[in-house]
């Protein structure tokens, strides 16, 4: 009878014992409230929003903000075209530039992960031209000659993703820089069609360095070469491992180098202010701005993605997750935490210090804006940005596509309307 009773007892016993669910945050939407935040004080923001481009400091903007996985603000303002009133579509394709550099650095950090090469490794054990490193020493503007020293040590990996290489930015970074890339056909990577990111790369470590590796942080091409080190490491190219291990996994269905031609009407206008008010622009930098549309085979791991604000949100929840996102890991939460700390000791970046691909908020940083200690960003040039704030369990991004004066205005006034809408 014993033997009979313990037979029914044993499915009970394992019935009671299920496989553990995720309990970490996926996106849903949400009121407020359930946020933890206050419907009216929110509504501040959408307001501002509107009164933004009613004062033609903006055409369009979208913004999105969730908390504890809880999707409590995404919307719309403006227009995506200022002469048919067109609305801007909050599901819009935007140029994200800069913040294709976070997906580079989870990809390298997800193949560290996997044994493939230290962070203290030497460039040069994977591309032999960063062997013998100079630094720029004399500079001659009139006809960018220049004299060398030789760098004090090899440049490495954490070099890359803390940005304190040396390596400088085409087109957009110092004088030095802009120049002495021009001449050897290095660019910012956005739409290069005759030239190879292999061979890009391998010429890259012939060039100067800015200065001595690790002696100053120094925004540069660091995260084109750590995309070409990932496809070394990898074997794939930078698109496919990005689709394959990140955008597929997460369900990121708007994000590419090479946007589909099914989607070439949800790209985005750009706009720029000049004199005479906001006008569309096609061209910047020389480049033409549908380049997302162009068929490319040279994938810049520093710039080259378009993507959606909801895309880009579910990617930084999974990063305040720790990792994970509806139960799929790819990354482990002690590697998160080496991205998100400082990672530059004493330098100066301004008020806040670099983390392994995200600039990390300070003390004295939190101190400027409501933003917490330990909030990690970045943004692209296009005027798009974000942040996670991990204390605050919050993702917030806005994106824009234009240049003007009111930019960094816009950008401060967003951050303090999302916090002081926080009610618990």
């Amino acid at each position: 009878m014993k033997r009979f009773i313990l037979g029914l007892c044993l499915p009970l016993i394992f019935s009671c014992n299920p496989k553990k669910e995720n309990t970490l945050p996926i996106i849903t939407e949400a009121k407020p409230e359930a946020g933890g935040f206050s419907s009216q004080r929110l509504a501040r923001l959408d307001s501002n929003m509107n009164d933004w481009v009613r004062k033609r400091w903006l055409n369009g903007a979208v913004a999105l903000i969730v908390r504890n996985g809880k999707m409590v603000f995404y919307k719309s303002a403006g227009y995506n075209d200022l002469q048919t009133k067109t609305a801007l579509d909050k599901n819009g394709i935007f140029r994200i530039a800069s913040q294709t550099k976070a997906f580079t650095s989870v990809a390298a950090m997800m193949l560290w992960e996997e044994g493939k090469f230290l962070l203290e490794d030497p460039v040069s054990k994977y591309i032999p031209s960063f062997a013998n490193n100079k630094v720029l020493d004399k500079y001659n503007a009139k006809d960018t000659t220049y004299i060398t020293i030789p760098a004090k040590r090899q440049i490495t990996i954490r070099d890359l993703l803390t940005h304190t290489s040396g390596i400088g930015y085409a087109q957009i970074g110092s004088e030095e820089a802009k120049a002495i890339y021009a001449k050897n056909k290095i660019t910012g990577g956005l739409d290069v069609t005759n030239d190879e990111l292999s061979d890009a790369m391998t010429r890259l470590g012939t060039m100067p360095l800015m200065h001595q590796p690790g002696e100053k942080w120094t925004y540069g091409l660091n995260a084109d070469l750590l995309g070409y080190l990932v496809q070394i490491w990898s074997g794939m190219t930078l698109e496919e491992f990005f689709n394959q291990r990140i955008f597929k996994p997460l369900g990121m269905n708007d994000t590419y180098f090479n946007l589909p031609s099914e989607k070439a009407n949800r790209l985005v206008n750009f706009f720029m202010e000049d004199s005479t008010g906001i006008k569309k622009y096609d061209k910047v930098w020389g480049g033409d701005m549908n380049y997302p549309l162009h068929k490319k085979t040279y994938f810049s791991g520093g710039g080259g993605l378009s993507s959606t604000i909801y895309d880009y949100a579910v990617f930084l929840q999974m990063m305040l997750n720790n990792g994970e996102y509806n139960g799929v890991r790819f990354l482990s939460r002690n590697t998160v935490r080496m991205m998100t700390m400082n990672q530059i000791g004493d330098l100066s970046m301004g008020a806040n210090k670099f983390g392994l691909g995200f600039e990390i908020v300070s003390e004295k940083g939190s101190s400027l804006f409501p933003s917490q200690e330990g909030t990690y960003s970045w943004g692209g040039a296009f005027s798009t940005t974000y942040w996670v704030d991990p204390k605050e369990k919050m993702v917030v991004l806005l994106y824009r596509q234009m240049w003007g004066s009111h930019i960094a205005e816009t950008t401060g006034k967003f951050k303090v309307l999302v916090y002081q809408a926080l009610n618990d």
